[in-house]
Order: C-alpha cells, then sequence, then structure tokens
C-alpha cells in the first residue's frame, strides 16, 4: 500500500485530490495539509512514501516545504501538483529535486499513474507539465536549440546501453521496470542510473529525465 500526504491551501482542490487518489486501492491517503507547515509537520509524523504538495500556498509555499522534506524525511517522494501558470516555479522545483510535477486539471488517471511512479521509485513528469518545462528552461538557457544541442551532447558521453537506460528514466520508468524492458537484473540497473546521473551532472532522475526529452532519446527505444 502505498502511503500519501495530500497538500493543498484550497479546500475543495484537496478534497478533489484525495478522492481521485482514494479510489485506487493501492493508495491510502494518511494525511492532508493546508500549507507547507502542516505538511512538513504532517510527513515527519506519519513518514508517507509520497506527498503531493501545491506549489503555490501563503507563508510556507510548496517549493520551500518540500527542500525542508527532502532534507528532513529523504524517503519521501515529493510530487509539485501545478498549473500552466506557474513554469517558474517548476522549473525552481526541478532544480530542488522533486520527483515528479503532475497538473491539478490533468486527466485523473495520470495522478494515480504518477503516484505509483515515483512511489517505486521512478520520476514521473505529466508530458504537457514536461513540454513547458522544456521550453521555458530552453527560454532561459538562450534557446531551445542550444539546450538540445547540449542534451545530444550530454547523451553522446553515455554508453550505448546507458543511452538505453535513459531513454527509458525520460519515459518514466522504474529500475525494475527498465530491468525488464532490457533483460537486466535490479542492481545493474541502480548501478547504471548512478553512473548516468554523475556523467551528466544532474541531481537526481527527474533532471535526468528532461535532458531525455531535450536529447530525443525518449520513445527511441519503441
Amino acid at each position: 500500500m502505498i502511503r500519501v500526504v495530500v497538500v493543498d491551501d484550497e479546500a475543495t482542490v484537496r478534497a478533489g485530490v484525495c478522492a481521485i487518489v482514494a479510489a485506487d486501492d493501492g493508495i491510502d491517503v494518511v494525511a492532508e495539509a493546508a500549507d507547507g507547515r502542516e505538511a512538513v509537520e504532517a510527513v515527519r509524523r506519519h513518514r508517507p512514501d509520497v506527498v503531493l504538495l501545491d506549489i503555490r500556498m501563503p507563508g510556507m509555499d510548496g517549493l520551500a516545504a518540500g527542500a525542508e522534506i527532502r532534507r528532513t524525511v529523504p524517503d519521501t517522494a515529493v510530487v509539485m501538483l501545478t498549473t500552466f501558470s506557474e513554469d517558474e516555479y517548476i522549473a525552481r522545483a526541478l532544480g530542488d529535486g522533486a520527483s515528479g510535477f503532475l497538473l491539478k486539471s490533468g486527466d485523473p488517471r495520470e495522478l494515480i499513474a504518477g503516484i505509483h511512479a515515483v512511489a517505486d521509485g521512478a520520476a514521473y513528469l505529466s508530458p504537457k507539465v514536461t513540454q513547458r518545462v522544456i521550453a521555458e528552461l530552453s527560454t532561459a538557457a538562450g534557446g531551445r536549440m542550444s539546450r538540445a544541442a547540449r542534451a545530444r551532447q550530454q547523451a553522446q558521453q553515455l554508453t550505448p546501453r546507458e543511452r538505453d537506460v535513459l531513454a527509458l528514466v525520460g519515459a518514466g520508468l522504474s529500475n525494475a521496470e527498465i530491468g525488464r524492458r532490457l533483460y537486466l537484473v535490479e542492481g545493474t540497473v541502480k548501478a547504471h542510473v548512478s553512473t548516468i546521473l554523475t556523467r551528466l551532472g544532474v541531481k537526481n532522475r527527474v533532471q535526468a529525465a528532461i535532458v531525455a526529452h531535450e536529447a530525443g532519446l525518449v520513445g527511441e527505444d519503441g
């Protein structure tokens, strides 16, 4: 059973997310919170597998709460709930090491899939969020082509097998799923992922997934 804490300052949104999440037999909502400080306290108390965090909240926002949770309860995966108007916040959360990004207004099935993915150790980005993040980062870096070229250059530093693994990380697969797809034991996949993060110079799977998308690797496995 995946244990989840849901955080949003809007009661109706929070109730809606809880209803969607609770409908999955494999997920248990162990606590709710209305702001960042309550979120940190709830995570410390319940030690959930995943916390769903609204980015913009009064007082301590989701970015600050997520950073504190990752510092004090590192085993809890942080997933940011966002809207289309929050690109700059998404980019900051990406840099801070969030495990996933989901749209509040997205398909409920995507919310469920994202929770299962990050609980299983994968990175998960809503496809629409991925497009927005890449666009935001491309603008900040002086253009999409420069980032794409840099990502391709980074990917070329990897071995063919590592590029295969990176493509599947970008597709949101967990180590176990990658192992099954590539006929590797999970420990070997974990070692590949660790090497990939080091060679790419990124902090986590989400940042590696962005590189995979920018380099055009996602989908190459067929």
